[in-house]
């Protein structure tokens, strides 16, 4: 083998994908086939889970340190309801002990990815440019990938995190059933004035809309925006230029002349369009990202939904290639991921109705998105669709366990060290600075499971120190694998041997 994993496309999802590989000791090839990166926005939104994410392996400090990445609030087809960032779950009587999620920020993903691959870079792994796959062959015990200029590559496996027109998945013929694009918008990166104080989202009574969102600053340190905007008469084909003329007529359609187009600078259309693999697995070779699912990037949920899948996948292939990985646990990738992409779609099909963002004015779409308006006032919805919108409501399935609030959710951070310990010194410590070694977590804080965790631990770390909460088990990607009682060290024995393998002694 010439590599463990081979990773083709370096946006976010195999950037991604590539730090797992490398904090689980797996040597690693990241390929794309661009000579150099993007200098698009494109996705100019992270949520809470994907900011949890980062922090879970120490990247979030340094990269909200290296720009002017503002919060923000997340909608639902653009209602003017702030969502909560909580988990969509309040585990009681253990709230109080967890940390608040992070809010959602506005990170444009050209910032987002040149800061992984330097994150990379230093690791000792360089993207290899200019690499476009040709052709690949699987058998019983790789991969073997071919490129255009002759090259070739051997690997145990394989990541397909090449976009929405994957190479990797067209050379596998998935299946990717769903809605061919019917329309379009435009999304552009822009200096606007006039903009100070207004509100995200903006709609004109004949049917026309905005949409506008920070990006941080240019070189020169002024603002930039990204606009999206749609209407009557706007969706044009997808190879029609984008103008400055176009963006200045939409702009006075919705705010007259208090809203100037002062520089374009990037513009595209985007459409409505609704795909989904039908297997994100194929032997040796994994699809990721928009490789796997395509469709409008409403609430920033594309690229954050190919970064959780590549958080799902990582540490996964990493038990696979050190040779821990129990059985079942490369498919659960897709079990899990995909189920996760359906939901996203759903409620992305469901944002897009509501929108009306054809303008069409279909009296049903209007009246029923006043009546949902409504129904976002109730807590508890407005809730939901916070969760949705933020990641957090995502839930994996965790069989043979007890139900507990947290489990097969994403575990908030915590203070896991107890300083006012008599003759230990324990500094100030994070459940998520535990997460950072890439390895399973146990609390533990009644101090009662050393003895049942002991044969997994060169797989999981326990920490017997922290606040007054049940025993959790955490997998490496921050999930709730196992909840139960300091008295059930049979049903924790379950839970270890199903997400981390056999027990290999003390």
């Amino acid at each position: 083998m010439d590599t463990d994993v081979l990773v083709v496309g370096a946006g976010p999802t195999g950037m991604t994908v590539a730090n797992e590989l490398l904090l689980a000791g797996v040597r690693t090839v990241l390929a794309d086939r661009l000579p150099e990166r993007s200098a698009l926005s494109r996705a100019g939104g992270v949520q809470s889970r994907t900011l949890e994410t980062l922090d879970q392996r120490g990247l979030l400090d340094p990269l909200l340190a290296a720009g002017d990445y503002p919060v923000g609030t997340s909608h639902f087809a653009g209602l003017p309801l702030p969502l909560p960032t909580a988990p969509r779950v309040d585990p009681e009587p253990d709230t109080a002990a967890f940390r608040p999620r992070q809010p959602w920020r506005s990170v444009p993903q050209v910032d987002l990815e040149a800061y992984l691959e330097e994150h990379l870079a230093a690791q000792g792994l360089r993207i290899r440019r200019d690499h476009e796959l040709v052709a690949l062959r699987q058998d019983e015990d790789g991969v073997t990938a071919d490129f255009a200029d002759g090259r070739t590559l051997r690997a145990r496996y394989l990541v397909g995190a090449d976009g929405g027109h994957s190479t990797v998945r067209s050379l596998l013929k998935d299946e990717f059933p769903g809605r061919p694009g019917t329309l379009t918008t435009v999304a552009a990166d822009v200096r606007l004035s006039g903009v100070e104080g207004l509100a995200t989202h903006h709609r004109s009574p004949d049917g026309h809309w905005a949409g506008i969102f920070p990006l941080g600053t240019d070189g020169q340190g002024r603002p930039l925006r990204r606009l999206a905007m749609g209407g009557p008469g706007r969706s044009l084909p997808r190879d029609v230029p984008v103008t400055e003329a176009e963006l200045r007529d939409g702009l006075r359609a919705v705010f007259g002349e208090r809203v100037q187009l002062l520089e374009l600078c990037h513009a595209r259309r985007i459409t409505n369009v609704a795909r989904q693999v039908a297997s994100y697995r194929h032997g040796r070779v994994f699809l990721a990202g928009d490789a796997a699912h395509v469709h409008l990037p409403l609430g920033a949920q594309g690229m954050n939904g190919g970064i959780q899948d590549a958080f799902n996948l990582g540490w996964k292939l990493g038990a696979a290639v050190r040779g821990w990985a129990p059985d079942g646990l490369l498919d659960s990738y897709h079990t899990e991921r995909h189920r996760a992409g359906t939901l996203v779609l759903r409620n992305i099909q469901a944002q897009g109705l509501l929108m009306d963002w054809a303008g069409a004015g279909d009296p049903d779409v209007t009246a029923t998105r006043e009546v949902f308006a409504e129904l976002a006032e109730l807590p508890d919805v407005r809730r939901h669709l916070g969760g949705l919108m933020s990641g957090t409501a995502i839930r994996y399935p965790m069989p043979d366990t007890a139900a507990h609030p947290f489990l097969g959710l994403s575990v908030p951070d915590l203070d896991v060290l107890d300083l006012d310990v008599p003759d230990l010194d324990l500094g100030p410590a994070r459940l998520y600075e535990l997460l950072r070694s890439g390895r399973g977590v146990l609390l533990d804080p009644q101090d009662a499971l050393a003895e049942a965790a002991a044969p997994w631990a060169d797989r999981v770390d326990r920490t017997g120190w922290g606040a007054a909460t049940a025993p959790l088990l955490i997998r490496p990607d921050g999930y709730v694998c196992w909840a139960g009682a300091a008295d059930a060290p049979e049903t924790l024995r379950s839970a270890l041997t199903h997400w981390f393998g056999a027990p290999t002694g003390r």
